[in-house]
């Protein structure tokens, strides 16, 4: 039989692997192939106005050395000064430099981290309130109840976030953003008059209609506003940003700790955050990925809105010429991709996608299972509890408010360490302490009495606890799920690994009184402190490295066997022991789990060598042949 020839930009050995359609789109194409795919874009979207931009853009979308320095291309294209030297920022080999973006790039990031940072402050301002609020509603006897009531937004984040797909398509990105901040603004003060507990959880159950969407919609906002050289960075502001919301929380269970309505104005305290992303939210551009669809469905009007919105999120047109034209193309293979094979069945059934996958629930599923939210939402009870550390209230939010600000603080390294030291590294070298703090905590609460001692042990194992968990398992699991799964199932992907998220959250809310009073404080602590050592485990195994990887080289990652995952962990365990713990200093670290590839293995589809450099094929061969 003879076999049907690659689609362009793809060779013939590369059609079982559809994600290379979106790791390298160009790679390989001819002079007359990008021209006529250029053509055929300006005449689709009607684009003519801007054809110098987006021309010019397509070429370096195919290479960015598309246009070398004095030398003349053969088509009449060349860049201007000021072009090239914003171009030279994005390859700069200083890190800073690649941060030196448009004003309105930091303004749509920074309305997305007051989004993240509403999130954290409802989780935490329930902390500091219920130590008044479980004698004013009656539940003080009741731990089944109060789990129930502190749970409930992330009861109904479990199942809310999966509306995040049509409320997109009803309201685009800035549309969910601004409904949700406005539910959670109004909720929160809904939180401030209940006069029974029944009322308070219908309260915090629906503010979940406010988080749940949001946690899924300003990340890919933000993700789909950047630029692809900085876009790591941002990802995971949402997780840092969450983090200094988380400590407003505690902040504000300080300051409002000595007021006549303490608890009621602690849980309405969050309402203020939405209300600042609800006033400039429509201010921003809308996500120019999202246009582009809504453009591609019929909408043509929608091209010219894109590439404005790109213009305002890019600093020259010929950037967002570039940007328009890739984004566009990606589009086209990825509808393509959704056509032929049914990508929300491959998450189980291709080994690829199920392995990455089990990877970001792994990740996930430690990041509520190593304990951290029961220090967020019970800390100072447990601190206040006459059968345990019995501090004053006031004292108990003062300590909890510690832990806060250290969980804010030791999240900002991860910027820079998530990217060098590597986010699989990150966790393999936190959650040893984890365990190891937790265990301290273990320690004070089963100490007999209230002794000095025990009171030193407590805020020295949550403090450094926090400093442990806030630069590994706090940014990592939402960066790792959001890069591991190839591009035409993320969203999928993302929805079942944000779910799974929710879901332990609200399990740990809803268990940790019953638990607690079950096992006592110090045997609960002490399973969390288990979970952080099997964490351990699990990650060495199952969880590869994706730092400073492609997506076709992530593709090459996950395409290898489990069992190839846990052989690479029982190297590394041999040489942890042996060098760390054995003090052998001859002991050699195991080579990384996928070495990067030469950049000159690169073919094109007509199974010849192609310059990564840049240069057009056509340009390679008439140097050849010159030469000769």
């Amino acid at each position: 039989m003879k076999r049907e020839p690659a689609p362009p930009g793809m060779s013939k050995r590369d059609g079982d692997q559809p994600d290379r359609r979106l790791a390298q789109p160009f790679s390989g194409w001819s002079h007359q192939q990008m021209t006529e795919s250029v053509d055929k874009f300006i005449a689709v979207s009607g684009l003519e106005d801007y054809d110098k931009y987006i021309r010019r853009g397509a070429f370096l979308a195919q290479s960015k050395a598309a246009f070398p320095i004095g030398r003349p291309r053969r088509d009449g294209l060349a860049l201007k000064d000021e072009e090239r030297d914003y171009l030279n920022l994005e390859d700069s080999p200083r890190r800073i430099d690649k941060f030196k973006q448009p004003w309105r790039l930091y303004a749509l990031v920074g309305v997305c981290s007051l989004g993240a940072a509403v999130q954290g402050w409802d989780e935490t301002a329930v902390n500091g309130a219920q130590v008044y609020y479980r004698e004013a509603l009656g539940l003080m006897d009741s731990p089944g109840w109060l789990g129930l009531v502190n749970s409930a937004p992330y009861m109904c984040c479990a199942f809310s976030c999966w509306l995040n797909y049509p409320l997109n398509r009803l309201l685009d990105r800035r549309g969910v953003i601004f409904v949700t901040c406005l539910i959670s603004s109004l909720t929160c003060l809904g939180q401030a008059f209940p006069q029974t507990w029944q009322q308070l959880f219908a309260a915090r159950f629906l503010l979940g209609l406010g988080i749940g969407p949001k946690s899924a919609t300003i990340p890919i906002y933000a993700a789909e506003a950047a630029p692809a050289n900085i876009r790591g960075a941002l990802v995971m502001m949402w997780q840092m940003w969450t983090a200094f919301g988380i400590m407003c929380g505690y902040i504000a269970g300080v300051a409002l700790a000595g007021c006549s309505l303490n608890w009621r104005l602690m849980l309405a305290s969050p309402m203020i955050l939405p209300l600042f992303v609800v006033a400039y939210v429509y201010t921003l551009p809308e996500s120019p990925r999202w246009l582009l669809m809504r453009a591609r469905q019929g909408n043509r009007k929608k091209y010219e809105e894109a590439f404005n919105s790109l213009c305002k999120l890019r600093y020259t047109k010929l950037q967002a010429g570039r940007d328009l034209f890739l984004i566009d193309h990606l589009l086209e293979a990825e509808d393509r991709i959704m056509q032929q094979e049914k990508p929300f069945s491959e998450l189980f059934t291709r080994g690829r996608n199920r392995r990455a996958l089990t990877a970001s629930i792994i990740t996930m599923f430690l990041q509520q299972f190593c304990g951290v939210n029961v220090t967020a939402y019970y800390s100072s009870t447990i601190l206040a509890d006459p059968q345990h550390a019995s501090y004053q209230p006031r004292d108990a939010l003062l300590i909890s408010m510690g832990f806060g600000i250290i969980n804010f603080l030791f999240a900002i390294p991860a910027i820079w360490t998530i990217d060098s030291f590597g986010r699989r590294n990150l966790l393999l070298s936190t959650f040893p302490f984890m365990a190891l703090f937790q265990i301290i905590m273990v320690i004070a609460f089963a100490l007999p009495g209230r002794s000095s001692a025990q009171h030193v042990l407590v805020i020295l194992g949550m403090y450094l606890f926090g400093v442990a968990y806030s630069p590994g398992e706090g940014p990592v699991p939402f960066v790792y799920s959001a890069e591991s799964m190839p591009l035409y199932n993320r969203d999928f992907g993302m929805g079942i690994v944000t779910s799974v998220n929710w879901f332990w959250n609200f399990f740990i809310s809803i268990t940790w009184p019953k638990f607690s009073s079950a096992f006592g404080t110090s045997g609960a602590f002490g399973w969390y402190a288990a979970w952080c050592v099997i964490g351990f485990f699990m990650i060495l195994f199952f969880v590869p490295e994706t730092k400073d990887m492609t997506l076709e080289e992530l593709d090459q990652v996950f395409d290898h066997r489990t069992m190839d995952y846990v052989n690479y962990g029982m190297k590394e365990l041999k040489w942890l022991v042996g060098r760390w713990l054995l003090m052998r200093k001859s002991m050699k670290k195991p080579p990384p789990f996928l070495q990067r590839k030469d950049p000159d293995e690169i073919y094109d589809t007509r199974g010849e060598s192609y310059d990564p450099r840049g240069m057009i094929y056509e340009e390679i061969q008439e140097d050849k042949r010159t030469s000769t």
